[in-house]
């Protein structure tokens, strides 16, 4: 079986789970998704990464041991861009 692309396993992910932003980077072996959906809400993080893999299905049987992931919720979401664009050069 060919090695999926991080343009499909985003593809698998959107279709089993809502989010609102989904980006996966990748070479084909390790995959690094960036997952935020409302599914999350109340979940810890070993709940949120089931959810992930439920959505993945069979698909990524395989390949799930090589996907790391940062399951946030859009209110955690939303801290952590806030906290990005925030400069943080103010002495």
């Amino acid at each position: 079986m060919a090695d999926p692309t991080p343009q499909e396993v985003r593809d698998y992910i959107a279709q089993g789970l809502p989010c609102e932003h989904l980006e996966v980077e990748g070479d084909g072996r390790h995959f690094f998704a960036t997952i935020v959906s409302p599914e999350f809400e109340g979940k810890n993080r070993v709940a949120r990464h089931q959810c992930v893999y439920r959505a993945l299905g069979d698909r990524m049987r395989e390949q799930i041991h090589a996907l790391s992931m940062k399951t946030l919720t859009p209110a955690e979401w939303a801290d952590t861009s806030a906290t990005r664009s925030a400069t943080h050069h103010h002495h």
